[in-house]
């Protein structure tokens, strides 16, 4: 697959799969001036939960009426683009762009949500507002497990229109969603799809020790067009509320041009993750992520060759473990990987996770996500294992990712 910039997707736990982040690289770009971004420590006003003042009607109604154009007259003036300024040569006197993005407003405080990727190693960040006015922001803090970066900036109220946050527990496939970015540089442009898929899972921005990286999970696929340039915008519902941040698209296909071209898979950080995590970035800088300390075959992997190369029931299901984490939670909670060769490359006599506190575990995906949205750092769940055809349960106390 021909790819200009890349995610590899392997996960706390060995997935394998690319994909393309969706900010704009530099070589697409213009160039002016900057300095260094300072870091903000002021202390943040509630993200908003309030229901869009979008009228309450299905997402087909709204589709058949054409109230899209009421909905984009109402959130579109609180996505802005995110330029991203680096700093060229070693005089360190001049700054030029070299990325571009999306975000979107979520207070009257002027916190602005982006992707990490987004303004990553930025020496200076410019936000644009629909309005057309151009600002410096501050950098908060970010997130390298979720890819979210929280910005500030100091600007009349009056230009500030917080999005609603909705609930992303609540999407379903087949839902219509707007996404509403930067695509190209192209400011304000909105696309149209549905919730293709919820729960995927993929590469985190932050390293695993030993290689590899650790997994974002619980993660909505969508079919409304994504491109590079979206990263950091908002996926939107048919309420006018934000279910999701655009991270990713996943693509096969380019332009004449050599550009990535988008072939209706693209990925968004669901929102409830950035109502745990933005809080604490903007308390503190960082976030806590829960963590197993496991290396986990991926989902795309179990397949009734691999069922049956190690050795398990062939309706089995689960998140089998491929590896542990040295002095890590599961490791001392005597949780163990598999160490018997087989054929296919897979090591056998690993234990298979089938439930965790009661809740059945189908797939690793399911299992991490349990553990982003109903866990946290030094509590004590309890892992439902399947070994040597015996079920088990192991109390665990979760840890903090490294």
């Amino acid at each position: 697959m021909k790819i200009r910039s890349i995610m590899i997707i392997v996960a706390a736990m060995a997935l394998i799969s690319v994909t393309i982040s969706c900010s704009i690289p530099a070589d697409w770009l213009q160039n002016p001036a900057a300095t260094e971004t300072p870091t903000s420590s002021d202390q943040p006003a509630p993200i908003s939960s309030e229901p869009s003042v979008i009228p309450t009607v299905s997402g087909e109604a709204l589709m058949v009426e054409g109230d899209l154009t009421n909905l984009y007259l109402r959130v579109n003036p609180g996505v802005v683009t995110i330029w991203r300024y680096d700093t060229i040569g070693s005089t360190h006197e001049e700054s030029f762009t070299t990325g571009q993005g999306s975000g979107f407003v979520i207070d009257l405080e002027g916190y602005i949500i982006t992707n990490q990727h987004v303004i990553d190693g930025a020496d200076e960040i410019e936000v644009d507002f629909p309005s057309g006015l151009k600002v410096w922001a501050e950098l908060v803090g970010t997130d390298p497990d979720s890819d979210l970066a929280v910005l500030k900036v100091n600007v009349p109220e009056n230009e500030l229109v917080p999005l609603p946050l909705g609930d992303s527990d609540k999407v379903r496939v087949g839902d219509f969603v707007v996404a509403i970015g930067n695509p190209f540089g192209l400011s304000g442009t909105m696309t149209v799809g549905i919730i293709s898929a919820i729960g995927r899972t993929l590469d985190s921005e932050n390293p695993a020790p030993g290689g590899g990286r650790f997994a974002a999970g619980d993660i909505i696929q969508t079919d409304a067009a994504i491109n590079p340039g979206n990263s950091g915008g908002p996926l939107i519902n048919m309420r006018g509320e934000v279910i999701g941040v655009n991270r990713a698209i996943r693509s096969e296909s380019f332009t004449v041009r050599g550009d990535i071209a988008n072939s209706g898979v693209g990925f968004a950080i669901p929102i409830n993750i950035l109502r745990q995590v933005v809080p604490k970035i903007i308390e503190i800088g960082s976030y806590d992520y829960p963590y197993l300390g496991i290396v986990s075959l991926s989902d795309n992997l179990w397949n009734l060759k691999t069922i049956e190369a190690l050795g398990l029931p062939s309706d089995a299901t689960g998140a089998y473990i491929t590896g542990i984490a040295p002095g890590g939670p599961a490791e001392e909670a005597g949780i163990r990987s598999g160490s018997q060769s087989t054929s296919i490359g897979i090591f056998a006599g690993g234990d298979l996770i089938i439930a965790i506190n009661d809740q059945p575990v189908r797939r690793f995906s399911e299992l991490l996500s349990y553990i982003i949205n109903h866990t946290q750092v030094d509590q004590v769940v309890i892992l439902t294992i399947l070994r040597d055809g015996e079920e088990l349960d192991f109390p665990l106390t979760i840890g903090a990712r490294p």
